[in-house]
């Protein structure tokens, strides 16, 4: 995959010192879209329910508080999102950044690896990065995970092949994954 991600903090003069965040209307929900210097930091579901900690894990990791506009780089997730639910684009190239735990870190990593259309199960992520046995922490780390469909994060599933756990509810999971034919 072409994406970019990152745990580096930009400085000042870059834009570090604010998150810079918009609403964007998809076809299965609203998302706040959300930028950090040069990179996306923020693509969440508006109704997700942990939501504000997920803001609050922003604001507390990045030293940075949040301000309505647009930026040039939620301009292209903006762009990039409306191609994909087109059905015109496959993979990103805006550049994400992480904002979390060393493992939720390497958690998100692993989500750019599932290719579009396919699903895999928690237990297969949890083997994938040789941590058989936690499968829960990776649920978790998925269910942290702040930077939505970029991290697709929608294309994991239980190990019986039921949709299970997703910010934007199940039936935007649903939707999502039919979009990709992978269901």
């Amino acid at each position: 995959m072409k994406h970019i991600a990152s745990r580096l903090t930009p400085t000042k003069e870059e834009g570090g010192d604010r998150i810079m965040v918009m609403t964007y209307e998809t076809p299965c929900g609203d998302l706040m879209l959300g930028s950090y210097g040069d990179r996306l930091c923020l693509c969440d579901w508006q109704v997700e329910r942990h939501r504000m900690r997920v803001a609050d894990r922003l604001r507390r990791m990045l030293h940075a508080e949040f301000e309505s506009g647009l930026s040039p780089v939620v301009e292209t997730a903006i762009r990039e999102l409306d191609e994909y639910f087109a059905g015109e684009r496959r993979e990103f190239d805006v550049p994400l950044m992480w904002s979390g735990t060393g493992f939720q870190c390497r958690v998100w990593d692993a989500l750019l690896s599932i290719p579009y259309g396919k699903t895999i199960s928690y237990g297969e992520m949890a083997r994938m990065l040789g941590r058989a046995t936690a499968v829960r922490a990776v649920a978790n780390a998925n269910g942290a995970n702040s930077i939505s469909i970029f991290a697709p994060c929608h294309r994991v599933i239980g190990a019986n092949g039921t949709l299970t756990g997703y910010g934007g509810g199940l039936d935007a999971k649903q939707w999502l994954l039919r979009l990709e034919g992978a269901i």
